[in-house]
């Protein structure tokens, strides 16, 4: 038996948490640079707001119905992920984490009432973080996933579903009509893996509920669509074909790129950017155990800016050994960045990205005598110890406590930072911005 446990609207949640004059309030959460709606309360989700619409289009809700817009806070956002996370995972003996608000529990041979279990792990997750969730049972994984958004509709939209299904649903305690009933209550496109396009086409061939696709041909459904869709079919029949997974497979690449506050046109400022994300993707290369053999960096110019002339391009360099060291990733992506870079071009996006990504015990630590720039024995054979302190300290004391001096911001405003102008406070990590009670 498999647990979904979601949280409800998860970055609004998380601001609610810290200001409760939000609740029951239509509010979003934006993108970087504040450009489009990537988080949405019910109330919001009532007037009309569409995930990812741009904010220019519902600004005009500010005004007219209240709405409250704030700016991402995924420092805060993570934290409370990870508290979130660590109380569900007391209740099973395996979890997977599926994403920041999700993850599985696989609960097979615990005894006792599921439902109840699911109740108190819901009501411990909020008294000690605040985050409401909903937690969906089910025999796979795609059943589960399915009984959560029963779970979280019915408490949202009473009447779509029974009553006795909202916040915990467990689909074992239904009748076989029972489960028929709310398959049938339920579009094709909700179920997990099922796009905008394949739902269309499912549409088209007279499937259009859940309850249809259950009923479908399975090999006959895999051989029009893909085997996806067979297991998926396989799935929603209470035949497993997806376990948990303890520890999810390394990412077979790593990136991290974004657009900038304001237009920049200088090679110093994007030798800057690009070292920041490098040390991003280089941190998350470490965490994951991995090295990379190779650097990928590209910057473009904004298609949206009709006037400026457009300039896109990229470069990867392959690296003499793989690394997972930050000053070496730094090297070959400034490197690159150099290679491609033109003047008197306004560049409006950057990005980084590891590729070629191995075992950290697949690391070269012999000498290389074509290594263009060959760092002493003694040096290289420290870089593992060197990281370790450098991330253990920007974990202790912020993310950006230490840095490799290209990375570093310089004083004054930065052209490159993204706009924040209606981000909260970072309240459970950054000691400065903690909340404060007054009397």
């Amino acid at each position: 038996m498999f647990a979904l446990v979601d949280v409800n609207n998860m970055y609004v949640s998380c601001e609610r948490v810290f200001r409760p004059a939000l609740n029951g309030k239509p509010v979003v959460v934006l993108s970087n640079n504040d450009g489009a709606c990537i988080a949405r309360s019910n109330e919001a989700k009532d007037l009309g707001v569409r995930m990812a619409q741009p904010w220019f289009e519902v600004r005009h809700l500010e005004r007219t119905a209240g709405l409250v817009a704030l700016s991402a806070n995924f420092e805060l956002y993570g934290d409370m992920s990870s508290r979130m996370m660590s109380i569900a995972a007391r209740y099973a003996p395996r979890q997977e984490i599926y994403s920041i608000d999700e993850c599985f529990l696989d609960f097979d041979g615990v005894p006792g009432d599921l439902v109840a279990v699911g109740r108190e792990l819901r009501r411990q997750v909020l008294a000690w973080t605040g985050l409401p969730t909903s937690v969906g049972f089910g025999a796979t994984k795609t059943l589960a996933k399915l009984a959560n958004h029963v779970a979280k509709t019915a408490e949202r939209k009473p009447g779509s579903y029974p009553a006795e299904l909202a916040q915990v649903c467990n689909f074992a305690t239904l009748s076989a009509d029972q489960l028929a009933a709310v398959m049938q209550a339920t579009e094709v496109g909700e179920v997990w893996g099922i796009g905008r396009k394949t739902t269309a086409r499912l549409n088209e061939g007279g499937i259009r509920t859940v309850l249809d696709l259950v009923r479908g041909d399975a090999a006959a459904l895999g051989r029009q669509f893909s085997v996806v869709i067979e297991k998926t079919v396989r799935e929603l029949r209470g035949t497993a074909c997806l376990g948990v997974n303890d520890a999810p497979p390394a990412n077979q690449q790593i990136m991290c790129s974004r657009s900038f506050g304001a237009p920049v046109t200088d090679l110093p400022t994007l030798i800057e950017v690009v070292s920041q994300f490098t040390s991003q993707v280089a941190r998350k290369l470490r965490d994951q155990g991995s090295v990379a053999g190779a650097v990928h960096v590209f910057i473009a110019t904004s298609p949206y800016r009709k006037n400026d002339r457009q300039h896109a391009p990229s470069a990867t360099l392959p690296l003499s050994r793989p690394s997972a060291d930050t000053r070496v990733l730094i090297s070959a992506a400034i490197q690159a960045l150099r290679s491609v870079f033109r003047p008197d071009f306004n560049y409006a996006k950057a990005g980084v990205m590891l590729v070629d990504l191995q075992p950290q015990a697949q690391e070269q630590t012999t000498p290389d005598l074509f290594d263009v720039d060959p760092a002493p024995e003694a040096d290289r054979g420290g870089r593992s110890d060197l990281m370790t302190a450098l991330d253990a300290l920007n974990r202790r004391f912020g993310r950006h406590a230490v840095s490799v001096a290209s990375a570093a911001g310089r004083a004054g405003p930065s052209a490159h930072a993204s706009k924040q102008d209606r981000r909260s406070p970072r309240y459970t990590t950054r000691i400065g911005e903690i909340a404060t009670a007054r009397a």
